[in-house]
Parts: structure tokens; sequence; C-alpha cells
């Protein structure tokens, strides 16, 4: 299996996993967005809290070249770890999102 495939089945089980979580609060929905040609997956939240419209990206990851790019991370404990654990190497992981400036994963869980 060639590593963009590996890449996208990985990227999409552990954000299937977090949209089969029942949201806590309200009418809200956690639905997942793939464009599996482009490289672009979203993990979003749709509904309402009680008059309130909820409506946001809870997690954006982008596959660019050989890298996998995470763009937005609004899980507790981030999917970088799941995405390792997945078979996804560290090194190939950036961090877009880094107060910093973008960081590869394996920089940061070296430190």
């Amino acid at each position: 299996m060639d590593t963009r495939a590996v890449d996208r089945e990985v990227i999409e089980r552990v954000l299937s996993e977090y949209a089969a979580i029942p949201y806590a609060h309200g009418d809200v929905q956690t639905q997942t967005v793939f464009d599996r040609e482009r490289g672009h997956y979203l993990l979003m939240i749709v509904g309402r809290e009680g008059r309130k419209r909820v409506h946001g990206c809870l997690v954006h990851v982008d596959v660019v070249g050989e890298d996998v790019v995470i763009q937005r991370d609004g899980i507790e404990h981030g999917i970088a770890p799941e995405l390792v654990q997945g078979g996804i190497a560290a090194e190939r992981i950036v961090l877009a999102f880094h107060v910093y400036g973008a960081k590869r994963y394996s920089e940061l869980s070296a430190a």
C-alpha cells in the first residue's frame, strides 16, 4: 500500500472515531468531511446550543506532498499521537497551528 493510501486510511479512521463520540451539549452533530482527491480532511461541529448556532472546525488535516499537515487541532490531547500510532511517521507530521510557527511533531515529541 502506498504512503498516501495509508495516510488517508489512518486520518479517516481517527477522525471517524472522534465523530462517533456524542457532543456533550445541545443539539450538535459532529461531522467528517473528506476530500480524498485533494488530501483535505475536516472534523466539524454543526447544530444548536440553546438559541445559539454552533458551526466550527475542530480538526483540519491536509496531506501535502509527503507531509501530513495539521492545520487546526481542537482535540483536547491532540490527534498527532493517534496518527503516529496508526502508522504515520512522526517526522512527516507538521503542526501548522503551532504558536511559534509550524513545527514537525517529531521535534516537539523529542523535546
